[in-house]
């Protein structure tokens, strides 16, 4: 039976699925090294169009590419000239207050619930294993010095590729899609340029609408909340904003985070502990009914479950190199699976209004 169906398989479909295959283990296995690459490869995507219309307005390509590049390394300088100290600063003030942050807890739950922190109770072991895991943690991040100048060649090697890979590929995109262009098969070429334009469409308007989105929220959650005086308020913003791409993930991990330290720095003063966390409901809010309908969409069509799904899958098997691809495989399959969709609910309505042929009649 298999050897059947391999001979019904044409020749193409064959190499197209072992290459497929080949590729997913150089992924599985090369994952880290591959990461710049990645970044790079979707840097260059979405920074084409750019490109390309400064070249309607006249300039060259290499022109193009070089203020693409000036101007993206004089926002990064600047981002960094203007956040870098502070928010520095609040990730070693967070650092050095863990323990004494623990402490507390530890006193504060022995104080009010006495019962629950006996010896031996489910409570106190789970926070002492908890406690003891971050512990262990630390130790070996600080503790392994080869693995600590390994992890930092490492950066070093992806915050120097990446550029370097991005503005190769930005260059020569143009001349890279002409080349697959020219290669693909006369007969399915037209439906493979239909199906990529919708990809293209999908993929940039959620990316580029994520990244606008958590833009606008990184800088309202991070402004009001150092506003209101909560500690390591730039920190719990920029994290909230960064993981907004993940459904539901950055509001609710930046809730917890900003009402825990608020419960902690402003115990007994109910009203702005309730403001702190009225914060995050409002931006959820704000966000979930006008800010997101309104810059991503409904044509973007990237279910949350979905890119769940898609994420937990990509970071389980590839890694982080995984959770960059697993977006744009996602939104490449959400494309083919409505295409086809579309066709075989198509097929099915031109079955059911085709006239059916009379029965005979009687002699």
């Amino acid at each position: 039976m298999d050897g059947d169906m391999l001979v019904m398989l044409k020749p193409r479909t064959i190499w197209l699925l072992v290459g497929l295959a080949v590729v997913l283990s150089v992924i599985d296995r090369a994952g880290g090294v591959l990461l710049p690459f990645v970044l790079g490869t979707a840097i260059a995507y979405f920074l084409d169009p750019v490109a390309d219309r400064l070249e309607r307005l006249g300039f060259s390509r290499a022109w193009a590419v070089a203020i693409i590049a000036l101007a993206a390394t004089s926002a990064i300088a600047a981002a960094a000239l203007w956040l870098l100290p502070t928010l520095v600063g609040q990730v070693r003030q967070a650092v050095e207050a863990m323990p004494r942050a623990v402490r507390s807890g530890f006193d504060f739950l022995n104080l009010r619930f006495p019962e629950l922190m006996e010896d031996g109770s489910f409570v106190r072991q789970f926070l002492t294993d908890v406690t003891e895991r971050i512990r262990q943690t630390a130790l070996g991040l600080l503790g392994g010095t080869l693995s600590t100048v390994i992890s930092a060649v490492g950066t070093l090697f992806i915050f120097i590729a990446t550029p370097t890979v991005a503005i190769y590929l930005l260059y020569d995109w143009d001349r890279l899609v002409a080349g697959v262009n020219r290669r693909l098969p006369p007969e399915q070429a037209p439906l493979i340029r239909r199906l990529a334009a919708d990809i293209d469409g999908v993929l940039t308007g959620f990316v580029w609408g994520q990244l606008v989105v958590g833009s606008l929220l990184a800088t309202f959650y991070s402004t009001v909340l150092m506003m209101l005086g909560l500690n390591y308020g730039l920190l719990i913003g920029l994290a909230s904003g960064i993981l907004n791409f993940i459904p539901y993930l950055g509001s609710f991990s930046g809730f917890v985070l900003a009402t825990g330290v608020a419960l902690v720095q402003f115990w007994g003063d109910w009203w702005k502990i309730a403001l702190v966390a009225l914060v995050f409901v409002f931006g959820q809010v704000v966000e979930g009914n006008f800010v997101t309908p309104r810059i991503v969409g409904d044509s973007v069509k990237l279910h949350p479950v979905w890119l769940l799904l898609a994420l937990a899958v990509g970071g389980a098997l590839f890694g982080f190199a995984g959770l960059l691809l697993a977006v744009p495989i996602a939104a490449a399959l959400g494309v083919v699976v409505r295409y086809y969709d579309a066709e075989y609910r198509a097929a099915i309505r031109r079955r059911r209004t085709r006239p059916q042929p009379e029965p005979p009649r009687p002699d």
